[in-house]
């Protein structure tokens, strides 16, 4: 009787350590927090006919509105947006910032995003008006 009631212990350690297995990987895994780039308009290093109005950063993310920021420099390095970077009330994964009516030339967009759990994520792209 003893070896039976053994190898039904065993049989009872092996199914909970399968179960608990299971959970352990079925859980949500933690995310890292940090917001990074989805898409942009204009899009990263594109050449647009018409200047833009604005510049938008969508990120895979929320971010905080309070410690991210995003500006353009025209091609002398000089800030060329409107300084009223911002994001989207109604998307907080929309940083944007406006734009006067701009020359042809080229263009950089520098950006820095936080998440909402504290990771600062930074970047910058090219774009080009004809």
């Amino acid at each position: 009787m003893d070896a039976v009631l053994g190898r039904a212990r065993s049989h009872a350690a092996v199914g909970a350590s399968i179960v608990l297995l299971g959970l352990a990987l079925g859980a949500p895994q933690p995310t890292w927090g940090h917001a990074f780039p989805d898409h942009s308009e204009p899009r990263v290093g594109h050449t647009v006919d018409v200047a833009p109005s604005a510049i938008r950063i969508w990120f895979d993310g929320d971010i905080e509105p309070v410690f991210s920021t995003i500006r353009v420099e025209g091609p002398d390095k000089q800030r060329v947006d409107l300084d009223d970077a911002r994001v989207d009330t109604k998307d907080s994964t929309l940083l944007e910032v406006s734009l006067p009516p701009l020359p042809s030339g080229a263009y950089q967009v520098l950006w820095s995003a936080v998440a909402r759990d504290g990771h600062r994520t930074e970047g910058s792209f090219p774009f080009h008006i004809k």
